[in-house]
């Protein structure tokens, strides 16, 4: 394998609280140096005026295979991975037939090795078939290399099935992914809200989120299972974790930039790329999220990246799909709302998109010291270019940040000492 020299950027490690100008080397898929005067290499890449960080980690995306392959494949997702700057990504179960047993996790794991592109780790679900009624193969699963579990896309809502799935992760040591909506409160296609009622459009109120939420961390309260909120949304929700955490309770939660840029005044346009679930809430719980970022009750970022085909979207927006894709423009999104509004610095932003993600679902990653996988991301943080969903990797388009000016974008991503994906400089 090539050896690389990374030459004049500035190397910015959260792991090691370090932040300084100096060159890195990587030989044979490792980091072996950080410093100055490293020798030569086989290849060299010119990092000055940009950040040098770990490998930008996603623990939320949808890639649709198999069943949905005209949405997204392994292949097309992790071609978008790279472009955004992510090394490594997990991907949820919601496929068709949903990803419950060890054939189906294996065949994840050998077709992200064949592709060679992103790091792409399973996450096996919960129930079989994302039922909600018999657990799947969750230990089996484990052993296969599933990274987590969970039935994204619906909450586990049975009660007693979910204590039962708790006191599995606890067993095996693994992390169970909840997407908290009680039932009885969901199928709306909005936020309820004061432009839900103008819109006359069925709605999904915070209290579905907050309730299963609070379900969940009294039934883990003794039973200490690595519990994790995807995607979290209201200012209940935010408050909640935070006094769970205060109580020593073994949580995290997510946050996606959806969550912290747009609010359901959006869908007055009826656009269908405003719909998603959790559904975009209101400004008070924008700013709730942003604060449980900055005072670290939501612990990592993810972008939930959800394809869909065109003519699914093109539906009513009560009967199209939920969600949208972000991987190729989550950096500049998150910059967007967390750095340009003073919430956090860049160090406690790559904290949270690859040092945080890593330690939650225990994956040797998020670092760039010394014997480390050579997971790099290289950021130009001042570059200005324009979201043009056109010029994506992936398969789908849908997206509401299309055409909008953002600032900050990753130059080239290195996975396992190779570098899968460089932007092509002017």
């Amino acid at each position: 394998m090539p050896s690389l020299l990374i030459q004049n950027g500035t190397v910015l490690d959260p792991s090691r609280d370090l932040e300084q100008r100096m060159d890195l080397l990587v030989r044979d898929g490792k980091i072996v140096a950080t410093g100055q005067n490293l020798g030569k290499a086989d290849q060299v890449i010119d990092a000055a005026g940009c950040y040098v960080t770990p490998g930008l980690i996603d623990i939320h995306v949808h890639f649709r295979e198999p069943g949905d392959e005209e949405e997204e494949t392994i292949a097309s997702g992790s071609a978008a991975a790279v472009a955004g700057g992510f090394t490594t990504v997990c991907c949820m179960p919601n496929t068709k037939p949903a990803l419950d047993n060890e054939a189906q996790v294996e065949f994840v794991l050998r077709e992200s090795e064949r592709v060679g592109l992103a790091n792409v780790y399973p996450v096996g679900a919960i129930t079989k078939g994302r039922a909600g009624r018999e657990l799947a193969e969750i230990g089996s699963m484990h052993d296969r290399g599933a990274i987590a579990i969970s039935d994204d896309g619906v909450g586990v809502a049975d009660a007693s099935v979910m204590r039962k799935a708790l006191q599995y992760a606890k067993m095996f040591d693994t992390v169970l992914m909840q997407h908290c909506e009680e039932p009885t409160l969901s199928g709306g296609a909005m936020h309820a809200g004061t432009v839900s009622t103008i819109l006359g459009m069925p709605s999904i109120p915070a209290e579905a989120e907050q309730l299963m939420i609070a379900r969940d961390l009294l039934l883990n309260r003794t039973i200490g299972c690595r519990y994790h909120i995807q995607h979290i949304s209201t200012a209940g929700s935010v408050e909640l974790v935070r006094q769970a955490k205060k109580l020593g309770q073994n949580v995290t939660a997510e946050a996606s930039p959806h969550h912290l840029l747009l609010t359901d005044e959006s869908c007055r346009t009826f656009d269908t790329n405003y719909k998603m679930n959790p559904p975009l809430r209101a400004a008070a719980d924008i700013k709730a999220c942003i604060e449980g970022v900055r005072d670290g009750t939501i612990d990592c970022l993810a972008t939930d990246h959800a394809p869909h085909l065109p003519e699914e979207k093109e539906l009513e927006f009560q009967f199209a799909p939920f969600g949208i894709i972000g991987l190729e423009c989550a950096l500049s999104l998150y910059v967007k709302a967390l750095i340009e509004g003073g919430h956090i610095n860049w160090m406690r932003l790559i904290d949270l998109m690859s040092t945080r993600p890593a330690k939650i679902v225990q994956l040797d990653k998020g670092t760039l010291r010394d014997g480390a996988d050579a997971d790099i991301t290289i950021i130009d943080p001042k570059i200005k270019w324009t979201i043009d969903v056109e010029q994506f990797a992936g398969k789908s388009r849908n997206c509401p940040f299309q055409g909008q000016q953002v600032v900050a974008r990753a130059v080239a991503t290195i996975v396992g000492g190779v570098v899968k994906w460089q932007l092509a400089r002017k």
